[in-house]
């Protein structure tokens, strides 16, 4: 599930987008905000789906082999290691998986997409992955998981096709791929030989993760005068025009949420920002943000604009 940090890139990238978008539409924004932040669940029930594709293929290849005019020993007496995967069973069986599929329209259907899970596993077979975990000679349900999880990581997850063919669904996926890899590598791992097995929810609770993101996004754009104003004063060496865009909306982001949100403690604010700088802005961005908002703190808390309610939460 998404925690906070995901919840956060995806307003920083939103507000990027409106900026660049000439402020169109706020309304707009927060609308496509929030379906960009859905897709990521779709993304999440392709990967997970994708595993029966594989072993449909794979079902597909043994048959076909058999059928062979003069089929060899390997042939008629296969090695049944993947396609009798005892997680990917239960993923084909998974009541959730079946209902959020259905009900969000995420399938493998079509001509296209059986050509993928084709090539994919052709290329997975001739993978040093898939040769040990068939002829280590190990089994059962830890096995067959711990077989699973390694695949994905090496093979399914980098996959090209795969890739183009997100690519051409949404061209936000590419910077959600990671995001929705790491909750499939969660969701397998959580899996147990007895047991619901259910996979993630997108959020911890709808709700209030849902305000979170909506109050964060539009009140950083209500506040963009006296925010920038606040970072203007702060940077007094630098021309605003001068600092990366993206530092400047982290740091709008951040100064917003100072305020905004009673229940945060500053220093998660704090270090939550900085941490997303690390990614999404320069290489030095981390050590200039943390000095202007550690001078907007203390400009702030002076002049009573940062109100937290809970103790340690201004620390």
């Amino acid at each position: 599930m998404l925690n906070r940090r995901h919840l956060r890139i995806k307003v920083l990238q939103s507000l990027y987008a409106y900026y660049q978008s000439d402020k169109e539409s706020v309304i707009r924004a927060e609308k496509e905000m929030m379906e960009a932040i859905d897709r990521i669940y779709d993304l999440y029930l392709y990967f997970l789906l994708g595993f029966a594709e594989l072993k449909n293929v794979a079902e597909h290849r043994i048959e076909e082999n058999k059928k062979k005019i003069l089929p060899k020993e390997e042939d008629l007496n296969p090695n049944m290691k993947f396609v009798e995967n005892k997680v990917i069973a239960m993923l084909e069986d998974n009541y959730m998986l079946i209902q959020a599929s259905e009900e969000r329209t995420v399938n493998w259907v079509g001509d296209t997409e059986r050509e993928i899970f084709r090539k994919m596993f052709l290329h997975i077979r001739e993978s040093e992955t898939f040769f040990e975990f068939m002829n280590n000679g190990n089994t059962g349900f830890e096995e067959d998981k711990n077989f699973l999880i390694a695949l994905f990581k090496t093979e399914i997850a980098n996959f090209d096709h795969l890739y183009s063919f997100f690519e051409e669904k949404s061209i936000h996926w590419l910077d959600d791929i990671d995001l929705a890899a790491t909750m499939v590598i969660k969701t397998l791992k959580g899996f147990e030989e007895e047991g619901a097995n259910d996979i993630m929810p997108l959020y911890k609770d709808p709700i209030d993760e849902k305000d979170f993101v909506r109050t964060l996004l539009k009140k950083t754009i209500k506040r963009e005068e006296e925010n920038l104003k606040l970072i203007d004063e702060l940077t007094s060496n630098w021309e605003l025009d001068r600092i990366a865009r993206m530092d400047v909306l982290l740091m709008e982001m951040a100064i917003t949420e100072l305020q905004e949100f009673n229940n945060i403690p500053v220093k998660v604010t704090l270090n939550e920002y900085i941490e997303i700088s690390k990614f999404y802005s320069t290489p030095k961005s981390n050590v200039f943000i943390n000095g202007v908002l550690d001078k907007a703190i203390a400009r702030l808390e002076a002049d009573g604009q940062i109100n937290k309610i809970g103790r340690g939460l201004m620390n």
